[in-house]
């Protein structure tokens, strides 16, 4: 487990939010320079901590585990295992289904 990479994540989605350090852990409870510790790998987060800043951010435990490219890699390679057992018409069913959510998540993201 590379605890560095789950610390630049935590960052990267706590930035996001537009929490500081200190807002994070006041939120789940823990000192700031713990959290800093977790963010820069100098500790290992234990599994309630790692929940509780996954809760806090509101995004998945795996977005925290996994960098953006394996979690895009992951889900390109699981849609490929699914288009590879559907008929021609199944797979242009699902390319507008597809479309069709990408085009909501854009309107309303």
């Amino acid at each position: 487990m590379d605890y560095y990479k789950i610390g630049q994540n935590i960052r990267k989605f706590r930035k996001a939010k537009g929490l500081s350090q200190d807002a994070l852990a006041e939120a789940i409870g823990i000192s700031v320079t713990h959290m800093s510790h977790i963010e820069t790998a100098n500790t290992k987060l234990s599994l309630p901590v790692f929940i509780a800043i996954a809760d806090a951010l509101d995004v998945q435990t795996d977005d925290l585990l996994h960098d953006e490219v394996s979690g895009r890699k992951q889900a390109l390679d699981d849609l490929s295992e699914i288009l590879n057992s559907c008929t021609s018409q199944q797979i242009r069913i699902i390319t507008d289904i597809i479309k069709t959510v990408k085009s909501s998540l854009d309107k309303y993201a």
